[in-house]
């Protein structure tokens, strides 16, 4: 997001789609391991900065009443890949081989960056700015705040997430065979969660925020009792994938703070969710 400042956001998308593309080829080709870490440290590179830039673009070419809307349509994209993509993918790897997973997520960054090109249209009202114009977003106290608030807001979340595993079979008593089905009820939640995280922030503004985090409080004081029933456990963990509504709150609060520097600022809420991912376990 630093050096690709001063680009057209369309070009932009372009560009970090493109290496994503280039990254997962490699993947689906590695020779060795050492091999394949590069590949998919190259793969997730353009990552955050992808996701802060589209929901920029998705943000302007929107109503300014319905900015919270477009966002959460940008996040329902992690939400179905957890719900669909992350299975399917596995599933080609177990039939066919880990290199076809590779090569279809590239095949499928290559159409990506065909719809871009051919349905983003360039804007001639967009404001282009520097890298060091986008550093000055971090001279802000409010990009700090909403920072720090995505940092601590999601690490629960991730935290009930990363255990899930042993709190299904040590604490509810199940079989790990029903893991692949507790992923899929937390993106379900997921989904949710970024539909209502959208619909609050326009209708509320950062209040929402208030909301969001007052919710998750209690989805997390609640969780440890749910998880003792088979009939409990599954419906909190569609409500701690709801508390991924946070995130839409986030991003349209640091595009009113963050000045200019739009680009940068959009991408480190990508980073705050990585911290909070960190952090959580």
């Amino acid at each position: 997001a630093f050096a690709g400042a001063g680009f057209a956001r369309r070009n932009l998308l372009l560009a970090l789609m493109g290496f994503y593309a280039i990254g997962n080829l490699a993947s689906a080709l590695a020779p060795n391991y050492g091999t394949m870490l590069l590949a998919r440290f190259v793969a997730g590179l353009p990552h955050g900065a992808y996701f802060g830039v589209a929901m920029l673009v998705a943000a302007a070419i929107s109503p300014p009443a319905q900015r919270g809307a477009a966002v959460s349509k940008v996040l329902l994209g992690l939400s179905v890949a957890i719900l669909v993509g992350n299975p399917l993918t596995t599933w080609l790897g177990q039939q066919l081989s880990w290199r076809t997973a590779f090569a279809v997520v590239s095949v499928l960054a290559i159409a990506t960056v065909a719809m871009i090109a051919r349905f983003l249209l360039p804007d001639p009202d967009e404001v282009r700015t520097s890298p060091m114009r986008e550093l000055r977003a971090f001279n802000r106290t409010q990009v700090w705040l909403a920072l720090a608030i995505g940092s601590v807001g999601f690490a629960g979340m991730f935290c009930v997430f990363t255990y899930l595993a042993p709190t299904l079979v040590q604490v509810t008593g199940l079989a790990e065979s029903w893991m692949p089905l507790a992923v899929g009820i937390f993106g379900i939640g997921a989904i949710i969660g970024n539909v209502a995280g959208g619909w609050l922030v326009d209708r509320f503004q950062f209040r929402a925020a208030a909301v969001v985090l007052v919710w998750s409080i209690l989805v997390l004081l609640a969780f440890p009792l749910a998880a003792q029933s088979v009939w409990s456990v599954f419906p909190m963990i569609i409500a701690v994938g709801t508390m991924g509504a946070l995130a839409a709150v986030l991003q349209t609060r640091l595009m009113d703070v963050a000045g200019e520097a739009q680009t940068l600022a959009a991408a480190s809420n990508h980073a705050a969710f990585n911290t909070a991912n960190a952090l959580g376990p």
